[in-house]
């Protein structure tokens, strides 16, 4: 199956590390950039990073959510709730992943996704 083309104008790459960058101000934890365009069809990068409650799990979703909007991102879907310890927001190329820390340690994206380029941890 063909990726379709691009929604985020520009450079996916520039804002993958604009929602990095949010993220870090928020204090987020063991932040991940993953550039997965060459193993996965339907994203080309993936942003992974633990909160450490539910509370933080939602500010850091409304400031992704703020930081795309002011780039014309647009969200295409989220899923998850901060209470469930996973967000999941899609913005076509890129893929934000918003867990708890017990939810990351249980559903280990970062060993899913292994043989992905590392382009950015931040511990």
């Amino acid at each position: 199956m063909a990726k379709q083309k691009s929604s985020i104008p520009g450079n996916g790459l520039d804002t993958a590390r604009a929602i990095v960058d949010i993220v870090e101000d928020l204090q987020g934890e063991d932040i991940l950039l993953l550039d997965v365009s060459k193993i996965c069809a339907y994203a080309d990068f993936f942003v992974i990073l633990s909160a450490g409650s539910a509370r933080q799990i939602d500010a850091i979703k409304e400031s992704v959510q703020e930081t795309a909007n002011s780039l014309s991102v647009k969200l295409n879907q989220s899923e998850g709730s901060p209470n469930s310890g996973w967000v999941l927001m899609d913005f076509s190329d890129i893929i934000v992943h918003i867990f708890s820390r017990e939810g990351r340690e249980f559903y280990r994206l970062d060993e899913l996704w292994y043989d992905a380029e590392n382009l950015v941890r931040i511990q």
